[in-house]
């Protein structure tokens, strides 16, 4: 293994003869490693060089020519593959449309005709404001056909969090549906793109709305058009792909994080399909004949990468579900995987610890038959949570997988390389650097590591599919991610790694808590947490403390069944000293109905913090539930109250 891996034995004896030799090819010959991987998808024109480094800034396949939405539709219709399932669309109500490679190439076509109706050029942002739904993607391959950049806002967020993405990318026409569902409810969103238009310094130009029931959008005439319009307006006109260099920008996308200050990572033509098409083989073992679901939403990075491009780029059936997966009963996840044969799951811890607060009652009308593996990702999937899955739920039928990836990598850095051969399941563990990735453990100082000791994880050379650069904030960009660690691309994630090469993420490196000179992460005290019974969900973060500078503060949530008492506190409590040791210091335990979380599924930790500290948590415009800061603040009034503080 390479120097820049220390603790890796030059010997693994967990690891496969293929995985290992894929992992030295990497590291003797990057350029040729990733030029064989190249060859998966089309180039109009081959590349010259392979690869340009002046950091922090780089490039991939120099002067190659191509087109992201090309590959993942003609290609597959060129060479005979149209009739194949492409898109399956599902919503709450029982809605389902299934879309043929053919029929979506046409759809797609339709779409990318009108854009250029309406005046968008190439090189034009595009934002999309629209649920997961079949429009929505057909508008995101519509916009990279013609050399467009999409920027999707997640539909969820409000008028303030939509407004200012739009601005930071200067998008010039909004493609937005009046309204979705959840869990039943009509959820409003013309309103709030109505509210987002009238910001100050908006770009918008044009505004397209997609009707979704019976009452028709207020539409301001020489601005708004709807869909229909849209199609309509480019009928007969040029719905063709342009041919875009490797390294043209594809799209802009705000990353999903808990911090406050929105970034807009980009991600090119020809560097993210090599990136997303290389890992869908190695760590997802996708393959046409797979019925593919990702559950997340388009809003986020993972619903770009593996519901629309990755899926289609390898030829898969690829399923897109707008609802709520206990709804309308806790059975519906398993109600579609048996439905519609999906052979591969790809979802977030947060939804596993959702589906094992009800138990596996919900799943036994089902058959899960057609189920190969299951794959999360999004926050670490603590131990208890795998366990559930993999033995109760799944009887240690299919593996389940985790793995680790961000927004600016766009595909997963780290895992268990499926399709090279499924490696020992450390629960726990994100598994090992996948085959193309130089992933290291550093001291905050940048030092090197040995087996078990925390750092930081960082990213030694550049790879195909890491953002190249913040969209408008070259600055940012190099002072963020290549500055805090000189010579390194700094992911802000705390993690060890071990003997064998598996990597133990912990939580951001800002959310370690230091009690009495111990460092101890905050995914650590949470599966420690879940180890009882009674335990869904627990969000933690460190309190100051004047005696060991800082206690552990929890925030915890009840499976059913069970009702907060003081009896519990004390049981969960001595769960997590005998879990933990004495190094684990708690400071005071607040049941609550739910935690902070982005829409992907991150706790918001920084609000923990600022609840404590009585103050603003900043921008939690991309917060699940609002309501879930007043509960917290609810409860710790209550607790200072109880104790007298």
């Amino acid at each position: 293994m390479s120097a820049d891996r220390p603790g890796v034995r030059e010997e693994m004896e967990v690891v496969s003869p293929i995985v290992r030799a894929a992992q030295r090819r990497a590291e003797q010959d990057p350029e040729g490693f990733w030029a064989e991987a190249a060859e998966r998808v089309h180039w109009f024109r081959r590349w010259d060089r392979v690869f340009e480094w002046d950091p922090p800034g780089f490039r991939w396949f120099v002067g190659a020519q191509t087109n992201l939405a090309y590959n993942c539709l003609d290609r597959h219709v060129e060479r005979g593959w149209g009739g194949h399932a492409a898109l399956i669309g599902l919503d709450e109500a029982g809605g389902r449309r299934v879309y043929t490679y053919a029929q979506l190439l046409r759809e797609v076509e339709r779409v990318a005709a009108g854009l250029r109706a309406i005046g968008v050029q190439r090189g034009d942002r595009v934002a999309i404001y629209m649920p997961t739904i079949p429009e929505a993607i057909a508008a995101m391959l519509a916009c990279t056909r013609i050399g467009a950049l999409h920027l999707v806002v997640f539909a969820g967020f409000g008028a303030g969090a939509l407004a200012d993405r739009i601005q930071l990318a200067g998008a010039k026409v909004l493609l937005a549906a009046d309204a979705t569902r959840r869990k039943g409810q009509r959820v409003d969103l013309w309103r709030i793109v109505a509210e987002a238009a009238q910001a100050p310094g908006s770009s918008l130009e044009r505004i397209v709305v997609l009707p979704r029931g019976d009452r028709p959008p207020r539409l301001s005439p020489g601005r708004d058009l709807t869909w229909e319009e849209l199609v309509a307006a480019g009928r007969g006109g040029d719905g063709s792909h342009v041919v875009a260099e490797a390294n043209e920008p594809a799209f802009v996308l705000a990353t999903s994080g808990t911090t406050a200050r929105p970034k807009l990572a980009v991600h090119s033509h020809g560097a993210y399909q090599v990136g997303i098409r290389h890992t869908a083989a190695v760590c997802f073992g996708l393959e046409p004949r797979d019925v593919w679901w990702s559950t997340s939403d388009i809003g986020w990075i993972v619903g770009h990468s593996f519901i629309v491009y990755a899926p289609l780029l390898v030829g898969a059936t690829t399923l897109a579900f707008e609802g709520a997966l206990d709804w309308p009963d806790p059975g519906t996840f398993y109600r579609i995987i048996d439905e519609n044969a999906v052979s591969a799951v790809f979802t977030a811890p947060t939804a596993v610890r959702m589906l094992m607060r009800y138990g596996t009652e919900p799943a036994r009308p089902w058959r899960l038959g057609s189920i190969s593996r299951v794959f999360c990702a999004g926050e670490p999937l603590n131990v208890p949570a795998w366990e559930w899955m993999q033995k109760e739920l799944l009887g240690d039928r299919v593996p389940v997988i985790d793995h680790w990836w961000q927004t600016e990598t766009g595909g997963p850095v780290v895992g268990n390389p499926y399709g090279l051969g499924l490696l020992p399941i450390k629960p726990g563990s994100a598994g090992i650097p996948l085959p193309g990735f130089a992933v290291a453990v550093r001291s905050p100082e940048g030092e090197p590591l040995g087996p078990g000791e925390k750092g930081v994880v960082v990213i030694t050379r550049p790879f195909p599919g890491l953002t190249p650069t913040i969209w408008g904030d070259p600055e940012r960009y190099r002072r963020d991610y290549w500055e805090r660690i000189p010579g390194v691309y700094f992911t802000g994630d705390a993690a060890s790694m071990d003997e064998d090469g598996y990597v133990w993420f912990s939580g951001r490196a800002d959310e370690i808590i230091k009690i009495a000179g111990h460092r101890i992460g905050t995914a650590e005290v949470e599966t420690a947490f879940l180890r009882h019974p009674a335990v869904a969900e627990a969000g933690v973060t460190g309190r100051p403390d004047e005696l060991r500078g800082e206690v552990i503060s929890a925030f915890v949530v009840l499976r059913s069944g069970f009702a907060p008492s003081d009896a519990l506190k004390a049981e969960i409590a001595e769960t997590v000293r005998r879990e933990l040791g004495p190094v684990a210091v708690l400071g005071e335990i607040n049941f609550v109905s739910m935690l902070p979380k982005t829409r992907s599924g991150k706790i918001m930790r920084r609000v923990f913090k600022a609840v404590i500290a009585g103050r603003d948590p900043g921008d939690i415009s991309t917060i699940e539930d609002e309501g879930s800061v007043e509960e917290l603040r609810a409860a710790w009034r209550a607790m200072r109250e109880e104790l007298g503080r």
